[in-house]
């Protein structure tokens, strides 16, 4: 039995307790949630009757903290966290079970623990909703940048499209008629770089949508297995092995043949680039519900850390001058949009890059 002084002090040490885990949400960034869950922590144990004794565990989401002495083989009680009237997790509250019982926590000490995950439960609410808008208003800004950038690149390929066709015209005319080696190989050298030029042209029309589809309902395996061979060198070249995995093999989609080819080439042809010698590629084609799901993993270095809402942006790259445009993704974004379709990259694990697409079945 406790006598009503301490009994006093036991509801000014809960009051207190309540008011500090008040106090660290309201205090706390949304950035900065294990740090605040750690302080809660301790902060809770402080707020118990026997806080030399008490040790706390708080299990939220992928959140997981608890101060030094706790185990699951303490006398412990919980109370699930709430979010979006959801269970998320819990906070649990324990002492050594050799040397105390249930009969040892408090009531008030019950209604305390339910109140302080009523508190973590609204601010893991508002974190959520800060994340969402957050996340929202990114991809509203990169909406913005790519339709101007679309209005933009749209304009330079029209207007490009006719010089490159003269200069390639008038090179093959003198082509054929210099006989000197030297002007001969300037003049191939003024054509390869003419054409280099008409496919960046091409690839910002993909990007832009200004090319013409003609749809029809393809077979993924078919366009898959070509991009493959397509690719044959440069996979020998790397030691690459490609395992490929069908739902079904006559899965197909409403596309247009050139353009999905494309989209293909453009992300196996990444995997390849970025994956270490001897790697090796998956391509899964799975069909789920009303959806096509196909997901391309490799087992490189992965997307830089700050760079994942850069990499379909026109003209970003990270490979050498030389070496890329910077549009192979904004075209593959761009294409797969227009199917009404999605595309996503996630971390592959150990290491590497999973890009996923859906498309409408």
């Amino acid at each position: 039995m406790i006598n009503t002084e301490q009994k006093l002090k036991e509801r000014v040490k809960e009051l207190t307790c309540l008011y500090e885990v008040t106090s660290i949400i309201v205090n706390s960034g949304y950035d900065e949630l294990s740090t605040a869950l750690q302080a809660i922590a301790y902060c809770l144990k402080r707020g118990w009757q026997f806080p030399e004794k008490a040790e706390v565990a708080l299990s939220i989401g992928t959140y997981n903290v608890q101060t030094k002495g706790f185990n699951g083989a303490m006398c412990s009680i919980s109370c699930d966290v709430i979010v979006f009237n959801r269970v998320e997790g819990s906070i649990s509250v324990g002492y050594p079970a050799s040397s105390y019982s249930l009969k040892d926590f408090l009531p008030e000490e019950k209604t305390l623990l339910k109140n302080v995950c009523l508190a973590v439960g609204n601010y893991m609410e508002r974190k959520q909703i800060h994340d969402t808008e957050e996340e929202t208003k990114r991809q509203m800004e990169r909406n913005d940048r790519l339709h101007i950038m679309g209005e933009i690149t749209a304009g330079i390929a029209h207007e490009l499209n006719t010089p490159l066709a003269n200069i390639l015209g008038f090179a093959e005319l003198l082509l054929d008629e210099a006989t000197d080696p030297g002007k001969r190989r300037d003049l191939q050298t003024i054509m390869d770089n003419a054409i280099f030029s008409r496919e960046i042209v091409k690839k910002l029309m993909f990007f832009t949508c200004e090319m013409p589809q003609q749809m029809e309902f393809v077979e993924l395996k078919k366009v898959l297995d070509s991009v493959i061979r397509l690719m044959g060198p440069s996979l020998r070249a790397k030691q690459l092995s490609v395992i490929k995995s069908y739902d079904n093999e006559d899965l197909r989609i409403q596309a247009n043949t050139v353009q999905l080819t494309q989209v293909m080439f453009n992300l196996i042809m990444n995997a390849a680039y970025y994956s270490p010698i001897c790697g090796e590629i998956k391509v899964e084609v799975l069909s789920k519900k009303q959806k096509i799901i196909i997901n391309i993993v490799d087992q490189g270095e992965g997307i830089a850390p700050g760079q994942e809402n850069k990499i379909f942006e026109p003209f970003y790259t990270t490979k050498p001058i030389g070496e890329g445009t910077g549009l192979g993704l904004s075209v593959v974004h761009g294409i797969i949009k227009s199917y009404k379709g999605t595309i996503v990259h996630r971390p592959n694990v150990p290491k590497g890059t999973i890009f996923t697409m859906e498309f409408p079945n």
